[in-house]
C-alpha cells in the first residue's frame, strides 16, 4: 500500500507538471502533503519529515540564489558580448566556420546558465549571418541548443542543482567528474559542426542562391524575416536600452575576467562551498563594478525574480523528497520495482535510463525528470551497488544535450520565437542529430567510468 501512495504522488506530480496544471512549488507541496495524511502520517510526522528534507537541500537553495545573481551582474557588466560578437566576426562568410562558431557561441553564452539569455544573445545576432549565406535557422537552432546543453551541466544551471537536492551530494561534488564530458563534448560537438557545415554549403550550391536555398530549408516558404533582416550586418546584435548602457563596465572587462576566473577556480577545487563562493564572488563583483549602494540594491533587485524563483522551487523539493523518503514511500516503490524488472537489468536500469534520456526530455520537463524520475531510480539501483554519483551522472549526461528541444522548456519557445521557426519542423530536423551525438557523449561517460 506504501508503494502505491508513493507510486500516485509520483504520478500526480509528473501529470500536474507535464500537464501545466499546477506549477512545480504548488505540486511539489501540496501532492506529497496530501499523500502522507491519506496514508495516516500524523502533521508532526510529516513536519518531521519536511524538515529532515529542507536540510538536504538548504545550501543547494542557497548557491542558486546567489549564482544566478552573480551571472546576471556579469551579464549586466557586458563581460559576454565582446566573446560573442569577436566569435561571430571570425566567422563571417564562411558556412563551415559559421557552423563551428556558433557551437562555442552557444557554450560561451550559456555561461551563465540562463537559457533565455543564451538565445537573446545569440540568435539576434547570428540569424542574419545564416540567412544571407542560406544555411538554414534549423541548422543554427540546433547546433546553439546542443552547445547550450553541454555548457548546461554546470553547477549552476539547473540540472546538477536539481539532482544535488535529490541525493544531498554538494553540488560541486557531482560536477567536477563531469568536466572531461563537457571539454571532450564540445571538442566533438566542433568536429559534428565542421561535417553539417560541409553538407550545408552542399545544399546551398545545390539550391542555387542562398534566397532559394533559405526557402528550401524553411518548407519552401518565403523567408519570413523579411528584407530588413536580411540586410542587417552580420555583427549586429541588439540594441541596448540607454539603462543596460548605462550598466556596461567595458574597462573593467579584466577586472571581471579574474573574478569569474576565481569564482570557477574555486568551485572546481571545492576550497570553499559553491553557495559561500557566489556570495563572496557576487560582494566582490558589486564592489568593483557598481560603487553606489542604490544601485548594487538595485542590480541584486533586478535579478532577484529568476533567483528566488529557483530557490523557491528547490525547497518545494526539498519538502517533496522529504516526506516521500521519510514515509518509506520510495523505499517501498524500490523494492516493488525491483520485485517486477529482471534481476540482470536492476543494476543497469541508471545506464538503460540515461541511454533514453534525450527522448524522455520529450515527454518529460526538467522538473519531472530529475524530482520524479530520478528519487525513484536511486532507491532501485543503491542496494546492489550503484553509487548515487553514478546514478545522477548517468541520469544528466543522457537526458542534457535535449534540454532545449523539449517543449516543455520555455526558453526553446524564446528562441523559436527569436528565429521565427516552427517547433515541429525543429524537432524533425534535431532530435536525430541530438540524440546520436547524446549517446556519442554518453559512451565518453561510460568510457570515463563515471557511471
Amino acid at each position: 500500500m506504501l508503494a502505491i501512495f508513493g507510486l500516485l504522488t509520483v504520478v500526480c506530480v509528473v501529470a500536474l507538471l507535464l500537464a501545466r496544471l499546477a506549477s512545480p512549488i504548488v505540486a511539489l507541496v501540496l501532492v506529497p502533503l496530501a499523500a502522507g495524511l491519506l496514508y495516516g502520517f500524523s502533521p508532526d510526522e510529516v513536519s518531521g519529515f519536511f524538515g529532515d528534507g529542507l536540510t538536504r537541500v538548504m545550501q543547494v537553495a542557497t548557491m542558486f540564489i546567489f549564482a544566478i545573481i552573480f551571472f546576471g551582474v556579469l551579464q549586466d557588466t557586458g563581460f559576454f558580448r565582446p566573446f560573442i560578437n569577436g566569435l561571430i566576426r571570425i566567422t563571417r562568410g564562411n558556412v563551415v566556420y559559421v557552423a563551428v562558431g556558433t557551437t562555442l557561441v552557444g557554450a560561451c553564452a550559456h555561461l551563465d546558465g540562463a537559457g533565455a539569455t543564451t538565445f537573446l544573445l545569440t540568435i539576434p545576432a547570428l540569424l542574419p549571418l545564416y540567412l544571407r549565406l542560406g544555411m538554414s535557422r534549423y541548422l543554427l537552432l540546433m547546433l546553439l541548443a546542443t552547445g547550450a546543453g553541454i555548457a548546461n551541466m554546470l553547477p549552476w544551471a539547473g540540472p546538477l542543482g536539481r539532482a544535488a537536492a535529490v541525493t544531498g551530494i554538494e553540488v560541486t561534488e557531482l560536477w567536477r567528474p563531469l568536466i572531461p564530458v563537457q571539454v571532450l563534448g564540445l571538442v566533438l560537438l566542433a568536429v559534428l559542426a565542421l561535417v553539417l557545415g560541409f553538407r550545408e554549403r552542399r545544399r546551398i550550391a545545390a539550391a542555387g542562391s542562398p534566397e532559394q536555398a533559405v526557402a528550401e530549408a524553411d518548407g519552401g516558404r518565403i523567408n519570413p524575416a523579411g528584407p530588413d533582416v536580411m540586410g542587417r550586418k552580420a555583427e549586429d546584435t541588439p540594441d541596448l536600452s540607454e539603462g543596460e548602457q548605462a550598466l556596461l563596465r567595458p574597462r573593467l572587462i579584466w577586472v571581471n575576467a579574474a573574478i569569474f576566473v576565481a569564482v570557477l577556480t574555486v568551485l572546481v577545487a571545492g576550497i570553499l562551498p559553491a553557495a559561500y563562493t557566489f556570495m563572496i564572488g557576487l560582494s566582490i563583483l558589486l564592489t568593483c563594478n557598481y560603487r553606489s549602494i542604490d544601485l548594487q540594491m538595485a542590480r541584486v533587485r533586478a535579478h532577484s525574480g529568476p533567483a528566488l524563483l529557483m530557490g523557491a522551487i528547490i525547497l518545494a523539493a526539498g519538502s517533496f523528497l522529504g516526506v516521500l523518503d521519510g514515509s518509506g514511500m520510495l523505499k517501498a516503490m524500490a523494492q516493488a520495482l525491483v520485485g517486477i524488472l529482471p534481476e540482470s537489468a536492476v543494476p543497469m536500469l541508471h545506464v538503460l535510463i540515461g541511454f533514453f534520456g534525450l527522448p524522455l526530455e520529450l515527454v518529460l520537463n526538467t522538473d519531472a525528470y530529475y524530482f520524479g524520475l530520478l528519487p525513484v531510480v536511486l532507491q532501485v539501483v543503491e542496494p546492489v551497488g550503484v553509487a548515487p554519483q553514478a546514478t545522477v551522472h548517468a541520469l544528466i549526461i543522457g537526458n542534457i544535450i535535449g534540454t532545449f528541444i523539449s517543449p516543455f522548456s520555455p526558453a526553446m519557445w524564446l528562441a523559436l520565437g527569436l528565429a521565427q521557426a516552427d517547433i515541429g519542423r525543429h524537432i524533425r530536423y534535431s532530435l536525430p542529430i541530438m540524440w546520436a551525438f547524446s549517446i556519442l557523449v554518453f559512451a565518453i561517460g561510460w568510457l570515463l567510468g563515471l557511471f
